[in-house]
């Protein structure tokens, strides 16, 4: 999972850091891994809730993926299910735009002869190969490797920041105003809210109860990879990085900087595909044909529109950044935050449902009243930072993004030498 949630914040957190300055970049880093796991902790409460019950009914899931709309629908009804599927939908939708918009960035980075709108043609025509792949068990493999692809990337971010030094004239003034720092600060948000596919990840484990710790002890590695790096390059470029929203676009290119580029296009090519799955397997319960005796073929071109929407978002609005921000704010605060406490405090609200309950509240926080609480905390600040602030300012970066680019833009961000077709490109963010 973490692997799909850093695999292109990595290379926008430094540009986060220029917009909050180091201190808030710290802290909002550590604040929301641990709002972050505290949302996780919530969903897999729910998700043991709902399978321990239905499997007590009699209920086999050997051919069917639990998702999280389900386990809505089975604990507090369908409302809650049309809800939670709106929202589960819409981010997942995004965040593989996101990772598609990635893909191009990065790529233009080691060949600038195509810009970025055709790398995102290339690359949204080679995702299609997705639709083959079946469920999130398909992917243990890539996500042990994807794990050493940001691990190298991080690191050499950081070692490499500080051996090309500080350049020439460097500031630090973050942060330098209100929309930039809220910008920033719902771009960490976004990174530590990749819950959308908890509940699929779940299922696919041997062992779905031990998955809280294995997010906590994942969130915890993620820190040695998102703090020096971020904090490296800022001291490295400091506030160059406000115009320029992929960090490795800033490093001298060099053999170890290339790796790290084909490393990072890799994995964000997988991560398309893991972030599409959860819409896929949606897609065929949609069509009645997830649990159907068809051949396989048959059920992977049933998914191949899912990609459609994908591929053109990507196209159009291609803001490397910006856009994981405005995601951030108005997705992953409802989807991976609200949602998830307000429907454990709403099937927990009965002392019948409290005392049956699969799990019981933790030792650090031993009581029922204590749980409810972190979870209304949680509510307020995500609703009032995250949703408020966060939305504004989110918001607001991206329309200058859209007046400033233009939507469809060719080559977003890159140096006016390489755009052929357009003569004068801003950098301003």
């Amino acid at each position: 999972m973490w692997a799909f949630a850093v695999a292109q914040v990595l290379l926008t957190l430094p540009t986060s850091f220029a917009q909050l300055g180091y201190g808030s970049g710290v802290a909002f880093q550590v604040f929301y891994g641990i709002v972050g796991c505290w949302a996780c902790y919530m969903i897999s409460w729910l998700y043991m809730e709902y399978r321990i019950r239905k499997e007590r009914e009699g209920h086999n899931f050997k051919n069917h993926i639990i998702q999280w709309f389900e386990v809505l629908d089975g604990l507090l009804g369908s409302r809650w299910k049309w809800v939670g599927l709106t929202f589960n939908c819409t981010y997942c939708l995004f965040g593989a735009v996101i990772q598609l918009i990635a893909c191009a960035s990065n790529t233009f980075l080691i060949n600038d002869h195509i810009n970025k709108r055709e790398w995102t043609y290339i690359f949204g025509a080679v995702s299609m190969l997705t639709i083959f792949i079946p469920s999130f068990k398909n992917y243990r493999i890539w996500s042990f490797f994807g794990l050493i692809m940001i691990t190298y990337t991080a690191w050499y971010m950081t070692i490499a920041s500080i051996i090309y030094g500080q350049t020439s004239g460097v500031t630090h003034n973050g942060p330098v105003s209100r929309v930039l720092y809220f910008t920033g600060a719902t771009n960490i948000l976004y990174t530590f809210g990749s819950h959308a596919v908890t509940v699929e990840i779940m299922h696919a484990m041997y062992k779905p109860s031990k998955f809280k710790y294995v997010f906590l002890l994942a969130t915890l590695y993620v820190f040695t990879l998102t703090i020096p790096s971020a904090v490296a390059v800022y001291w490295a470029f400091g506030d160059t990085l406000l115009t320029h929203a992929n960090a490795l676009s800033l490093l001298p290119r060099s053999a170890a900087r290339d790796v790290a580029v084909v490393l990072m296009l890799i994995h964000q090519f997988i991560t398309v595909g893991f972030a599409v799955t959860p819409l896929y397997i949606m897609w065929e319960k949609m069509l009645g044909v997830h649990r159907s005796s068809r051949a396989w073929v048959v059920r992977a071109l049933c998914r191949a529109p899912v990609m459609v929407p994908i591929w053109f978002f990507a196209i159009a609005f291609p803001f490397f950044g910006p856009i994981n921000s405005m995601v951030g704010a108005l997705l992953v605060t409802f989807t991976v935050y609200i949602i998830p406490c307000v429907a454990h405090m709403a099937f927990y609200r009965s002392a019948a449902s409290r005392q049956s309950s699969v799990e019981k509240p933790p030792r650090f926080l031993p009581s029922w009243t204590a749980v409810y609480g972190g979870n209304i905390v949680l509510c307020v600040w995500i609703l009032v930072v995250g949703l408020g602030f966060g939305g504004w300012a989110s918001v607001t970066n991206f329309i200058k993004q859209i007046e400033t680019f233009g939507i469809f833009a060719e080559c977003y961000q890159c140096p006016v030498k390489s755009v052929h077709s357009v003569a004068n490109v801003s950098y301003h963010t």
